[in-house]
């Protein structure tokens, strides 16, 4: 019998490891012989713990467990209070299109045979008979571009690596996921780690680096435990080494730990970080893909764009273009969370209205009152009210509504929410946040606090101020925590006036 029960840290979270000590402790009592295989999440986060049970016919799901639902596991399973059917004809998974995360909750995450039952290195196996060029050619070809926030063009920012002369070139996955509503690349590493091994090797060939490091934050321990033993069981089976899959190639790689500085999200501060330095901005240029860690030429890349990089290397830079919309080609890994009915990860293709994603998708809101507005791109991105529910999910698109995409979390609230205080809650966050090297973020975010203070003690006068100080943040700041701040802050104030008018007359 082979039963699968995530090590996601959102399942673990809500009891996974109890409940896999239960199934360990029920099957010795019955002497039936099992597997426990403690996979990925399927990114259904609402029927967490989700246990999944082999069956001729597939595997059926079972959720949310909990320890009462346990001996009913060893009995009928059509007839346990728990039982969701086959996993795989699930409305949420049917609708998706996984492509980066097609394995992610499938297979053994640390098992380098079960990674390759499901075509993993292939991607690799392929760039190893191509030229570096080549490689990055086809990466261009596909129209990938940075999931971590940016948008910018991935084979753009690897030529600028694999043109640049340097006895030292290195590979940086930026895993420092501190947005609110994100979790995407947490999920990847805890679910199917060696996809992210096998993309930033493929990178390391194409730019000729052969030095990779994995950053993230301390609040991650399971992803950097699966890491890490990934790492291993690749190193051990020549994936990583001095000769890559037995080639002439030589990339390994390793894993380094923040503290957890929202700041080091930026590339430069991680970089810095990385360096052993305090975690501030660096001014550019020169641009990281030219003098990046210790000043050789780096390529910083967001874990899903990295491991994006083996379906098109596998499957070829035109199939993965033919997905989404526009400029805004292959999938997004929407992460749904807030006040919503079914919160978790949704990968499909750009696209979707932002109407289908948060009434369809995501159900609307978990009270069951009416959408207010949903928070695209974490703590930084703008809030979107209903009226602007046919928004079409691409960069331009929500671009040309002031918005922004970001690393695709959505928070959605209901007709409750102040979105005063939520303006008020992004400059007090960018204060907090602020590694303190330019003038526009460091002060401007603690006169924006005030500033909105006056505001809800009905200061009618301090409203344009509001606007003076988020133009200035937005032009002056250095990265994107300064410069991005004034989304969530105008498109409350421009979207949501009544709730600034309301606190006035409260005042009043």
């Amino acid at each position: 019998m082979k039963i699968y029960l995530p090590l996601d840290s959102a399942a673990v979270a809500l009891g996974a490891d109890d409940i896999a000590e239960a199934i360990t402790a029920e099957a010795q009592k019955r002497g039936v012989a099992i597997t426990l295989i403690r996979n990925g999440s399927r990114g259904m986060v609402w029927l967490e713990p989700m246990a999944e049970v082999a069956t001729e016919d597939g595997r059926l799901a079972f959720g949310p467990m909990t320890l009462e639902d346990v001996p009913g596991l060893f009995g009928d399973l059509e007839a346990h209070p728990k039982a969701l059917g086959l996993t795989e004809e699930l409305d949420w998974m049917k609708r998706q299109t996984r492509l980066t995360f097609a394995r992610c909750g499938i297979v053994d995450p640390t098992s380098l045979h079960d990674y390759e039952l499901h075509h993993g290195l292939k991607g690799l196996k392929r760039a190893l008979g191509m030229t570096p060029a080549a490689i990055v050619q086809e990466v261009t070809d596909s129209g990938l571009r940075g999931r971590g926030g940016a948008g910018f063009p991935t084979g753009i920012k690897w030529k600028t690596v694999h043109d640049a002369k340097a006895s030292q070139k290195y590979i940086v996955c930026n895993a420092d996921e501190g947005d609110s509503a994100t979790f995407a690349d947490r999920m990847l590493m805890e679910g199917d780690p060696f996809t992210l091994i096998e993309g930033m090797a493929i990178a390391g060939i194409a730019v000729g680096a052969t030095k990779g490091y994995i950053y993230t934050r301390s609040e991650y321990p399971i992803a950097i435990t699966q890491m890490q033993k990934a790492i291993e069981v690749a190193r051990a089976a020549g994936v990583l080494g001095p000769r890559v899959l037995g080639s002439d190639y030589a990339f390994d790689m390793e894993v380094r730990v923040g503290a957890g500085a929202y700041v080091c999200g930026e590339e430069t501060s991680l970089l810095n970080s990385l360096e052993g330095k305090r975690g501030v901005v660096r001014a550019k240029p020169p641009l990281p893909a030219l003098q990046g860690f210790m000043g050789k030429p780096t390529v910083v890349n967001n874990v899903i764009s990295l491991a994006s990089v083996p379906v098109i290397m596998d499957r070829g830079a035109a199939f993965y273009k033919n997905f989404g919309m526009g400029r805004s080609h292959g999938t997004m890994a929407l992460q749904i969370a807030g006040n919503v009915k079914f919160g978790g990860l949704f990968e499909t293709a750009f696209g979707l209205s932002l109407g289908e994603i948060v009434n369809e998708i995501a159900g609307g809101t978990a009270s069951g009152r009416p959408v207010k507005a949903v928070q695209v791109g974490g703590p930084l991105g703008a809030w979107f009210p209903t009226s602007l529910f046919d928004t079409p999910f691409t960069y331009e698109d929500f671009a040309a509504k002031d918005g922004l995409i970001g690393h695709a979390g959505l928070t959605i609230a209901d007709d409750r929410t102040d979105m005063l205080k939520m303006a008020r809650f992004a400059m007090e966050f960018c204060a907090i946040e602020s590694c303190g090297k330019c003038t526009p973020c460091r002060i401007g975010a603690v006169r924006g606090v005030e500033t909105l203070d006056r505001v809800a003690a009905g200061d009618p006068s301090a409203l344009p101020l509001v606007a003076d100080l988020c133009n200035t943040m937005k032009a002056g700041s250095l990265c994107a925590l300064g410069g991005f701040t004034p989304y969530p802050v105008m498109s409350a104030l421009t979207h949501f006036p009544d709730d600034f008018a309301t606190a006035k007359a409260a005042a009043e």
